[in-house]
């Protein structure tokens, strides 16, 4: 397939990029900066601009069978309450941006790195967690993250949100354990490798659409 890839110079996009062209796919990449990529590849394809520019998403999305996101709100550094890079509306406003260019393009497929906590989900995670989320600056990715699955929700399109518990930066890829709200407890960690193996998996199996499962090791 030909995936644009949302968020690749991140964490968990860079390994998406490395797998996704193991697997044979052609990957589009569309990125503030095209020197942080640092992955040269004959079906790696490498734009220049912002996810939220509408014109440059409408470029990116051009051929593309599928959409993948690990765009996040980031802050300045992984404190906590550390100020916000981003604004507190960046994932749903890029969001809808794609969700109304879909048609034009004929993409219905789009998987995306929600959270463990967001939504219903809230009550699983552990009372200190949640805390946490509740008082730090932690808390507007996880509001935008709802307002994102809430857009998808009403469309017709096949999207997956995928949650992660806690991510680590483990090497090993392990099947994940899905949870889908039915009373299993997941584990806290899971690893960005096995994250991004997971939503390829989703995509090639077209796997858990229109749901939300949260994953762990």
């Amino acid at each position: 397939m030909r995936i644009l890839l949302l968020g690749a110079t991140g964490r968990t996009g860079r390994l998406l990029v490395k797998q996704a062209l193991q697997r044979g796919h052609e990957v589009m990449v569309l990125v503030r900066n095209r020197s942080k990529i640092g992955i040269t590849d004959p079906n790696l394809q490498v734009m220049q601009g912002h996810p939220a520019d509408r014109a440059c998403l409408d470029t990116a999305m051009k051929g593309c069978d599928a959409v993948i996101s690990t765009l996040n709100i980031s802050r300045y550094n992984d404190f906590p309450w550390a100020p916000l890079r981003t604004p507190k509306d960046f994932l749903s406003n890029v969001m809808s941006q794609v969700i109304s260019l879909s048609d034009a393009h004929g993409i219905q497929r789009i998987i995306f790195t929600s959270a463990w906590g967001v939504g219903e989900s809230v009550k699983d995670i552990p009372g200190w967690f949640r805390w946490l989320v509740r008082k730090s600056n932690l808390r507007y990715p996880y509001l935008d993250l709802y307002r994102t699955e809430e857009l998808l929700r009403v469309t017709s399109l096949q999207w997956t949100a995928v949650r992660p518990t806690v991510l680590i930066n483990a090497k090993k890829i392990r099947p994940a354990k899905v949870t889908m709200g039915d009373g299993q407890v997941p584990s806290l960690f899971i690893s960005r490798a096995s994250v991004a193996s997971f939503m390829l998996d989703a995509l090639e199996q077209n796997l858990y659409t229109g749901e939300t499962p949260v994953i762990s090791r």
